[in-house]
Formats: C-alpha cells, sequence, structure tokens
C-alpha cells in the first residue's frame, strides 16, 4: 500500500459517516452501492479450474452435473425408439397461412452452421462456468420430457412442402433412420436456440444468441420443417422449465458462478 493509501480509508469512512450522521439516507445508499459495484467490477474472474474445483468439492453440486447428465443421457437414447413409434402414426396436417406464403428452399447446411455456432458457444462458456452446464442440462431435460407429452398427444403429418432436414446431429436423435419427419409439437431446434439465449449470462453472448434463434426460427419456416405452431410454441415451454430449474438449483443468491 502506498502512502497515499494509507489516508484513503479514513477519508472513504468519515465520508460515509457524515452521510448518515445528517440524516441523508438516499445519499448514504447510493454512496454505498456504488462503492459495492466498484468494488466487485474490480475483483478478477475466477479462473476456469477454480470454478469447477469448488463446484465438484460440493457434493450438492456433483450429485447435479452427475445425475443430470445420466438422466439427459438417457433421454438421447430413447429418442429413435420414440421417434420410430412417432413417424408410423398418421396425422392432421395443418393450414397454416404463414407457411403457404413461403417458398420451400433446402437450407439445411445455414441451420446446422448456425445451432452449431451456438453450441459452441455456449460450450466455451460452460467451461468457464459449470453453473451454466447445470442450468442448461435440467433445462433440457425437463423441456424433454414436456416434448415426449406432446409430441405423444399432438398427431401431426409434416407441412407441405417440407424438405428433410440433414445435419451431423441427425443420427444423434434419430438413430439409423434420418428421415424422421413427424418430430413436430413443439420445434426441438428453437428450443435449443431459446434455451442457449437464456443460459449465457454475458450480454453480447445473448444479443448473437437471440439474433441467432430468431435466423434459425426463420430458416425452419423456409425449409417447412416445422409449423408456425411448433416455432412459437418452443419459448413459451423453454421459459417456464428454465425458471423450474433456476427455483431448484440456484434458490439461493450467489450460489453459482458469473463471467459477466
Amino acid at each position: 500500500m502506498g502512502f497515499s493509501g494509507l489516508f484513503k480509508l479514513p477519508f472513504e469512512t468519515v465520508k460515509i459517516v457524515n452521510l448518515s450522521y445528517n440524516g441523508n439516507i438516499n445519499a448514504f445508499n447510493s454512496y454505498f452501492y456504488q462503492h459495492q459495484s466498484t468494488s466487485r467490477r474490480n475483483m478478477p474472474s475466477p479462473a476456469p479450474k477454480d470454478t469447477w474445483r469448488v463446484t465438484w468439492n460440493s457434493r450438492y453440486r456433483r450429485y447435479q452435473m452427475i445425475i443430470g447428465t445420466v438422466i439427459m443421457f438417457a433421454i438421447i437414447f430413447t429418442l429413435p425408439i420414440f421417434f420410430g413409434h412417432i413417424e408410423k402414426r398418421k396425422g392432421a396436417v395443418l393450414n397454416d397461412w404463414l407457411l403457404a406464403r413461403i417458398p420451400p428452399h433446402n437450407v439445411s447446411n445455414l441451420i446446422f452452421g448456425i445451432i452449431g455456432g451456438m453450441i459452441l458457444l455456449i460450450l466455451v462458456r460452460a467451461i468457464k462456468n459449470p453453473s451454466i452446464y447445470i442450468t442448461y442440462c435440467w433445462t433440457l431435460v425437463f423441456v424433454c420430457l414436456v416434448r415426449f407429452v406432446t409430441i405423444s398427444v399432438v398427431a401431426l403429418d409434416p407441412p407441405t412442402g417440407m424438405i428433410p432436414l440433414v445435419d451431423p446431429l441427425s443420427s444423434v436423435f434419430y438413430g439409423n433412420n434420418v428421415s424422421i419427419t413427424k418430430d413436430l409439437f413443439f420445434s426441438g431446434h428453437t428450443t435449443t436456440m431459446f434455451l442457449i439465449f437464456l443460459c449465457l449470462q454475458k450480454r453480447t453472448d445473448k444479443i448473437i444468441a437471440l439474433i441467432a434463434a430468431f435466423a434459425v426460427a426463420y430458416l425452419l419456416l423456409v425449409q417447412h420443417i416445422h409449423y408456425t405452431i411448433d416455432i412459437l410454441a418452443a419459448p413459451v415451454v423453454v421459459y417456464p422449465c428454465y425458471q423450474l430449474t433456476r427455483w431448484l438449483f440456484f434458490k439461493k443468491k450467489g450460489t453459482e458462478f458469473s463471467t459477466s
């Protein structure tokens, strides 16, 4: 500490005492929170290995990651069987006013490129912040369970003019049979993009993710992969699932790391 630093603390203390003593409580509160915010901004962000070590050393967080990951992989292995069954049934063809006015085009590569880029972004952020992984993993579990119900209940045939989406991830979710066309209500691709937007913490990341989500939603309509209602329903379902995850695992303030 330099010579001038010896007098900084007493000066700050006198200033706070004067503000509170003079009855100017609003000025006191304003000064206190401004000083507290400045101190937090000046604190360096913890290293990724430190945040993961702290998280893993917490038995509660460790169980969240392990159980969530196991359930998520169990769901992924179940998807080909589920969609194979769904593909065999007959469904309704909706009269979609908006979709009828969009000529179909194959934009599979563009859709996959955007989704792949956003998955890479959230993977990088999750490496630095394990709370992002926990939130994404458990929200995805809840969303998938809801999709099992909605796809089972709402029997739909693919939209007129549908061009099947072909991308490297199809074999993961659909197995060897990549000609699944009835994975419709609600859109899994839109779900993924909106969930990434919710889980990211930095303002710039969120802006990029939101733009990407709108872009993918539009491109899904361009390729006639989904009905409009499939796209619109996804955020409506994802947001409560996200809030449920936050309520279950992050009730207490300060129980997660922030990289913003």
